[in-house]
């Protein structure tokens, strides 16, 4: 496999390999040093906690009012789609999108933004932008490593003028270099006030002859089991994309095909599982494989307990002791407007647990989509979810985003 290594310094220009010497000088220039330890062989520090040791979040209900975080049509973007949240070393929680600037469709001028809480979710600081052009940058999808605070982000892009289907008077990608992806990142110190300028990495993480590609969107792992704990590892279609040092290199390890956009949730056996999209109209389920970067990885299978509109979800662990995974999506095989939060006891082999997210919409606005979870520093549950301003006229209504807090005894209620 192909390596991209950020810390080499000594790359003749000429080389193919040259964008990575500015990222470096780049580093060394606009990111300030953190002192914390990166011990890549290490686990990270984060630990999930028991019951035992959170904080009543098991036995008193909580359901915050919804957040309207990113509001379409309110003023420079037309749209706002595509979430991702993470939560900082810092306990800072970050929610990133897409910013589509001219109407609600995937291609065009679209740019990257952020906002960030240091309370929990409570308050919001102003919109934060990570990258802009006149071509689409989407799809972000964050990892943070816990050996040294920082935050990667990953993302797709193509030019304004090409589409994944060629429609609305765009050219259809057709060829592996018209779809691109790139990464940046954000120090501890900064932690997420400051990012990186993203660099092009599509040689190293993306299969030659691939054409149509996708990371994400949502979030990456941070492996906390086994041999290779403290592996980043980010879902993308057909692979995942990972780094075994912290970040200074990136590769790929292929698996097999069939499935769209991914997530991805490490079992407490450090095996990996891989729960995506399915392709095709007619795929109206999720879609599951279980394996190990350096190992295999089961052919995916329908699931049939998680119907699916044809759209991202979203997966994240909650807790190891007593094991909790938690998954949202639009639980339909007709709408985006249905999200449920479901929650498995064994490891995402079954999902006996959900409950439904209320609408917080009138009329013809509805809650629902794309979606992203985090577990907040308070240990309660966040999730970035889509909003539809109008369904009744989805092609050119206004996107919004809102985020969402609440608790296992809400779900359990």
């Amino acid at each position: 496999m192909k390596k991209t290594n950020f810390s080499r310094t000594k790359t003749h220009l000429c080389n193919k390999f040259a964008l990575l010497f500015s990222f470096i000088l780049l580093t060394a220039a606009a990111c300030k040093k953190t002192s914390l330890p990166q011990d890549a062989a290490s686990a990270p520090e984060e630990q999930l906690e028991s019951r035992s040791s959170a904080t009543g979040d098991f036995t008193t209900f909580a359901f915050n009012e919804p957040i309207k975080l990113f509001d379409g049509g309110s003023g420079v973007y037309h749209s706002y789609r595509i979430p991702s949240i993470i939560r900082t070393k810092k306990g800072t929680l970050i929610a990133f999108c897409e910013g589509r600037v001219n109407n609600n469709r995937d291609y065009g001028n679209i740019n990257l933004i952020c906002r960030r809480s240091t309370t929990n979710g409570s308050g919001w600081g102003p919109e934060i932008l990570v990258k802009s052009s006149d071509g689409t940058w989407g799809n972000p999808t964050a990892v943070v490593n816990q050996s040294d605070g920082k935050i990667w982000l990953f993302m797709s892009y193509n030019d304004a003028g090409l589409s994944q289907t060629g429609e609305n008077g765009t050219t259809k990608i057709t060829q592996p270099g018209q779809r691109k992806t790139f990464v940046c990142f954000s120090t501890y110190d900064q932690d997420g006030n400051d990012w990186s300028n993203p660099v092009d990495i599509t040689s190293i993480v993306k299969p030659p002859n691939m054409v149509w590609d996708a990371v994400g969107p949502g979030i990456g792992i941070q492996k906390r089991f086994g041999s290779t704990a403290g592996r980043l590892i980010i879902p993308a279609i057909n692979r995942n994309i990972y780094s075994d040092d912290n970040g200074s290199t990136w590769q790929y390890n292929s698996m097999p095909g069939g499935t769209s956009e991914g997530t991805i949730v490490e079992r407490l056996s450090g095996v990996l599982m891989r729960n995506d999209r399915g392709v095709g109209s007619t795929e109206l389920y999720r879609y599951k494989s279980v394996g190990g970067i350096g190992t295999s990885w089961d052919n995916f299978e329908k699931v049939t307990a998680l119907p699916d509109p044809h759209c991202e979800g979203s997966i994240l662990r909650y807790t190891d002791s007593p094991s909790r995974i938690l998954f949202l999506n639009s639980a339909s095989q007709t709408t985006r407007t249905a999200m449920r939060i479901r929650i498995s006891n064994d490891e995402g082999v079954t999902w006996p647990v959900s409950k439904a997210i209320p609408q917080n919409g009138t009329g013809n606005a509805k809650l629902g989509g794309y979606s992203s979870l985090v577990k907040t520093p308070d240990n309660l549950i966040g999730a970035l979810i889509e909003f539809n301003e109008n369904t009744s006229d989805s092609d050119n209504s206004h996107r919004s985003i809102y985020f969402h807090k609440f608790n296992l005894a809400w779900i359990n209620e």
